[in-house]
């Protein structure tokens, strides 16, 4: 079961690997994903269902991290697919269509999201209720719970799994919106004419980037660590020109990777010891 859930990141990785080198995502390839999502988070509520969790933590990490992250790409891509069946075909439309799509999903945040308890306790990184939130059986119908839960089977669902997927979703919608409005913002690999009007472009993915990041601030190697890490995500941003997205929430995934942690710093080791020892 520990290995199946190291390794559900990477069935998601391996099958987006086909729409990162574009730089919109279009809408047969967001209904490909809903689907294979949806056979994954299938597959996974019968894995569930007929072996259980072997503790306590295993569970809580199962709807904290691993159920959350199918969840929430199946509700972005799903949205993607909703919003590209209604774009209009005029270009001069396009702009102020993905506009009010943004303001349509800062509604719903305000309404749903950013000011719930929950919110704050999941961007904030706490773990001090997980045992509450993210194991089964707990939930608080006096709360006045969104009807939905009603529907859901409560051997696979903890509640507050659905909401943590939720957040991520409204993080990966936001930045598809703002990347439909700002092209060049959707994907980190430019054509060779527009990067070599750049300084310096980030020519790796953007998970490299981010683990290179909190290498840097967890070290003190950067201001002795004094400074944030989203401050210090904003430095790189700048500098190379990419919207890393919300960092937080890409490092608590590489914590899942199947192998080793820090792929990207063991990669730079070996390019580094590789480049010395030619020159010897």
């Amino acid at each position: 079961m520990k290995q199946l859930y190291k390794n559900i990141l990477g069935f998601i990785e391996k099958e987006e690997k086909n729409l990162s080198a574009k730089r919109k995502i279009e809408l047969e390839d967001a209904y490909h994903m809903v689907v294979f999502l949806r056979h994954l988070l299938t597959d996974l509520k019968s894995e569930v269902l007929s072996t259980g969790f072997e503790n306590k933590q295993e569970e809580i990490t199962f709807f904290k991290s691993i159920k959350p992250e199918v969840l929430g790409k199946l509700i972005y891509y799903n949205k993607i697919v909703r919003i590209e069946s209604f774009r209009p075909c005029s270009s001069e439309m396009l702009s102020r269509y993905y506009t009010d799509q943004i303001k349509c999903l800062k509604k719903e945040y305000k309404k749903h999201i950013g000011n719930t308890d929950f919110y704050r306790y999941h961007r904030s990184g706490r773990t001090d209720k997980d045992d509450l939130f993210f194991r089964r059986g707990n939930i608080n119908f006096f709360d006045g719970v969104n009807s939905f839960i009603f529907e859901a089977d409560p051997a696979f669902s903890t509640f507050y799994d659905y909401k943590t997927a939720r957040i991520i979703a409204f993080d990966l919608i936001h930045s598809y919106l703002l990347c439909c409005l700002e092209p060049e913002r959707s994907n980190p690999i430019f054509d060779e004419k527009v990067a070599s009007k750049k300084v310096f472009s980030w020519t790796h993915s953007k998970n490299a980037l981010i683990e290179l990041i909190y290498a840097l601030h967890v070290s003190g190697s950067l201001s002795h660590g004094r400074g944030s890490i989203k401050k210090t995500g904003r430095v790189f941003e700048e500098l190379f020109e990419i919207s890393l997205g919300d960092i937080h929430h890409a490092f608590h995934q590489m914590k899942f990777r199947a192998g080793e942690k820090a792929s990207f710093l063991l990669y730079l080791k070996d390019s580094l010891e590789k480049y010395m020892e030619r020159d010897l």
